[in-house]
């Protein structure tokens, strides 16, 4: 692919073009489910931007970097097969499979031998990676949800969905992980905290 111009000026009307070429309303609910994804894979860039900034623990940042850049390799591959319309081929077609879901479950195995079993729910921060972290988890719920609606309107790969359920655990793991392997502090929630 090459991208020789950014403006087309095609889409001031509130229309765009799926991947096939069909001209939808720019706030059809595919549009909003891929542009939640592409929103999801800004908020990890963020997450590697600061990772790549850390000193210590070399073998974690490296870990963590490696991850978050599959991440978001399989959320491109993701969110073009959601701008595609249902039943649409073409050639070098990208594919996110069942085999992509378990590598998302290995990965949060092999970081919670890590951890603590958790007794209380996370307040999210503690750093700013795992800040982060979490951020991207609650943007990933949502391009879930709006994944799971979408479903019930027109035909979208159910493994797309459970990837995304997937990694929002994942992401919350990630954020974990990586708050203990930078020796920063986890927030639990206080039920009925005072002030002052």
């Amino acid at each position: 692919m090459r991208i020789t111009k950014v403006y087309t000026r095609t889409g001031d009307a509130g229309q765009t073009r799926l991947a096939g070429g069909q001209e939808v309303s720019k706030d059809s609910l595919r549009v909003e489910a891929y542009g939640t994804v592409d929103e999801l894979n800004a908020s990890i860039g963020i997450v590697r931007v600061f990772n790549a900034e850390r000193q210590t623990d070399q073998g974690a940042v490296r870990h963590l970097e490696e991850t978050l850049r599959w991440v978001q390799n399989k959320l491109f591959d993701l969110g073009s097969l959601l701008a595609t319309v249902p039943g649409q081929v073409f050639p070098n077609m990208p594919r996110v499979t069942e085999e992509d879901v378990t590598k998302l479950e290995q990965s949060m195995d092999v970081c919670q031998e890590d951890l603590v079993p958790l007794k209380e729910f996370i307040l999210p921060g503690g750093g700013k990676i795992s800040g982060f972290l979490h951020q991207s988890r609650t943007v990933c719920r949502r391009a879930e949800r709006l994944c799971v609606g979408l479903a019930r309107q027109e035909t979208v790969d159910a493994v797309l969905i459970k990837f995304l359920n997937r990694l929002s655990d994942a992401l919350f793991v990630w954020a974990r992980w990586i708050a203990h392997k930078q020796a920063e502090p986890e927030f639990l929630w206080e039920r009925n905290l005072q002030i002052g």
